[in-house]
């Protein structure tokens, strides 16, 4: 079938929305018209060779829609559901067998060798131009079209009555943050979670700890937009890391070291700072993407007395459990990420992508044409 996809032909090139050929669904596989994606800080470094999809192809892997057809043998979706493109794994690995699939052992081939990675035509590519090969299936599913074959098992079905263009990036930066704290962390009563960066995986920390028993939610930022946005998000301090020493400023909100560090920007000085805000039996989760090959240092001897450094890939667990519990949190006004989204339309796509870089939008999310609404 012909669909509208936006195409990146090479490493730093821009966008080019048009048309393309994509299989129909074989066995275990879903068709899914897109209704809306959102734009990850994943893509933009893919586009730079951070992560190595190759060229030309088309990315996006936070999507929503609503199944159209289904391969042979599918038996867990139907045709007209809504659902949430979940991460791709291979089901039959130790970590996904042990209930992980975010940490499944071929992550990497899943999300960016840019063809299926199961089934009877495992290994081939889903889209086309011509006789040229597009190459497809980003994190399963490449949802900057208005059309993506995925893995079945992979979906999330949603309910009808939830907002579907709102729901995509609950695939991954959405639910990144919050199961960082929901999975990951953890934080029991009185514990202090610090959040480093406030963008969209930061805010969605923000919202998630605001419904534990930490009692102490502090964010560390630059821009006094975002920390506005996160005291009013759940925050209960907020620190501005341009006009002071944010680790000192963290543990005398602290009352000393924080017991949990989320950072969730990439920058490596960051990471240094997310690590030494935490002490014995601390624990400093890394969640943000660090450019390709960048490396940090800690401290030897505060580190061996009992701090963690430990990482975390999509918020851990299940797709279904995470972002079911999230659309339900979300329903009931517990958990408000409608309040970091921005739409565009797919013909806009190198504007959202700018939008995000400059700060000026926390989370882009792309209609797709004709299918704004579902």
């Amino acid at each position: 079938m012909r669909i509208t996809a936006a195409v990146v032909e090479a490493l730093d090139a821009d966008f080019s929305v048009e048309q393309l050929e994509l299989d129909e669904p074989g066995p275990g596989e879903a068709l899914v018209r897109v209704v809306a994606t959102g734009m990850c800080h994943t893509d933009a470094i893919t586009v730079h060779g951070d992560l190595p999809m190759p060229f030309p192809c088309v990315l996006g892997h936070e999507g929503a829609g609503v199944v159209e057809a289904v391969g042979a043998g599918v038996t867990g979706v139907a045709v007209g559901d809504h659902v949430v493109i979940g991460w791709p794994s291979c089901g039959t690995c130790a970590h996904c067998r042990e209930g992980e699939p975010r940490y499944c052992a071929r992550l990497g081939e899943a999300v960016a060798s840019g063809r299926r990675l199961l089934g009877p035509r495992a290994g081939q590519p889903a889209l086309h131009r011509g006789q040229e090969v597009v190459h497809s299936h980003f994190f399963g599913q490449s949802s900057f079209a208005t059309h993506a074959l995925t893995w079945a098992d992979s979906l999330v079905v949603v309910p009808r009555e939830a907002p579907l263009e709102l729901l995509g990036p609950l695939a991954c930066g959405i639910a990144t943050g919050a199961g960082a704290v929901f999975n990951t962390a953890r934080p029991r009563p009185g514990e202090s979670v610090v959040v480093y960066g406030a963008g969209a995986v930061g805010l969605s920390a923000v919202m998630a700890a605001a419904l534990t028993p930490a009692t102490r939610v502090v964010v560390v930022d630059l821009h006094e937009n975002r920390l506005a946005l996160a005291r009013e998000l759940g925050a209960t301090h907020t620190v501005d890391a341009g006009a002071v020493d944010a680790v000192a400023a963290v543990q005398e909100v602290c009352g000393g070291p924080a017991d949990f560090a989320l950072e969730c920007t990439g920058v490596i000085p960051v990471v240094r700072q997310a690590v030494d805000s935490v002490g014995m039996l601390g624990t400093a989760i890394l969640i943000g993407g660090a450019p390709a090959g960048a490396e940090f240092s800690v401290d030897h001897l505060t580190t061996l007395w009992g701090k963690r450094i430990v990482g975390t890939l999509g918020g851990s667990g299940r797709s279904e459990r995470l972002i079911g519990a999230l659309v339900a949190l979300h329903s009931q006004g517990r958990f408000p990420f409608d309040r970091l989204v921005k739409f565009f339309d797919l013909a806009d796509i190198d504007a959202a992508l700018a939008a995000s870089r400059s700060g000026a939008t926390i989370k882009p999310v792309l209609r797709m044409p004709s299918t704004a609404h579902g």
